[in-house]
């Protein structure tokens, strides 16, 4: 173990402890098995444009979205203990498949706080459902994982979990198709049965899927919320560096430093459409 339990989700309104600059200063690790994460930081730069981020991208082994959870299991450790080793103040998993394979060990292994995607999209949906029908869109492995479907659960609303795997998603994203005829047909074909169960809220379970909001507000007519974990996230991290007292609090911008396992020229080129501004990137070959 690399440190005690980590201390539950800071609420807005909690009270705050003033840290040293020091601890404030460190950056926030930021992580996902490639670019889909990047609409997190996207996310973070809007609500928290003077943290320092460092995002990892283990595009050498993605996409995780078909493996075993238990191999997701071992390279999220392995990602995590390097951005522990490089004195981070906070681990974001922004990656669903990695947040249901590791972070409930996670939370309890390292002594700095952990988010995971799941949860902040968990109470959102919850709070924003009016007849409590909600949908949940992921990658096999995540839908397979039953996460989303426990952690809907464990709010003791009584919801009724509709989740539907969307295995061709990921793939039409990366290769830039956010509008063709075949990708409106796919979606058609992959809500078809949450629409017919009459969901209300539907949780974009994948990192990867905000860039799908036009097509999925146009598939549902825009009778269906569309709940992104990449907003909720940078929300529960706001909070969470308030509530610890690890918040930045200096006018300037904070600095990124974006990291790859594998190719930096190919992840800059896919990741652009994620993050216009991305620039330089590193080859960091952990794996």
């Amino acid at each position: 173990m690399v440190g005690g339990p980590g201390a539950p989700t800071g609420a807005p309104g909690a009270s705050a402890r003033v840290p040293a600059r020091a601890e404030a200063e460190r950056p926030i690790a930021v992580f996902d098995s490639g670019v889909g994460g990047l609409t997190v930081v996207r996310a973070l730069e809007e609500l928290l444009p003077q943290e320092h981020l460092v995002y990892f991208g283990d595009t050498a082994r993605s996409p995780y979205g078909p493996r075993s959870v238990e191999e997701v299991h071992s390279f999220a450790f392995q990602i995590m203990d390097q951005m522990v080793r490089r004195d981070v103040k906070m681990l974001v998993i922004a990656c669903n498949a990695m947040t249901a394979a590791a972070y409930e060990e996670a939370r309890d292994t390292y002594d700095i706080p952990v988010i995971g995607v799941i949860e902040p999209a968990v109470r959102s949906a919850v709070r924003a459902t009016h007849n409590r029908k909600i949908g949940v869109l992921g990658t096999p492995v995540t839908i397979g994982s039953g996460e989303y479907q426990r952690a809907l659960s464990a709010t003791g609303r009584q919801v009724e979990v509709f989740c539907q795997p969307c295995p061709a998603f990921v793939d039409r994203v990366e290769g830039g198709d956010l509008f063709s005829e075949e990708l409106i047909g796919l979606a058609e074909g992959y809500l078809a049965p949450l629409l017919a169960a009459d969901v209300d809220t539907l949780i974009l379970g994948c990192t990867h899927y905000p860039l799908l909001k036009g097509v999925l507000h146009w598939v549902t007519k825009g009778d269906v919320e569309l709940i992104s974990s990449a907003e909720a996230v940078a929300r529960d991290v706001y909070a969470r560096l308030v509530s610890e007292g690890l918040l930045r609090r200096v006018k300037e911008l904070g600095t990124r430093r974006f990291m790859v396992s594998g190719d930096p020229e190919q992840f800059r080129a896919v990741g652009s459409r994620f993050l216009p501004e991305l620039r330089e990137v590193e080859a960091v070959p952990w794996a």
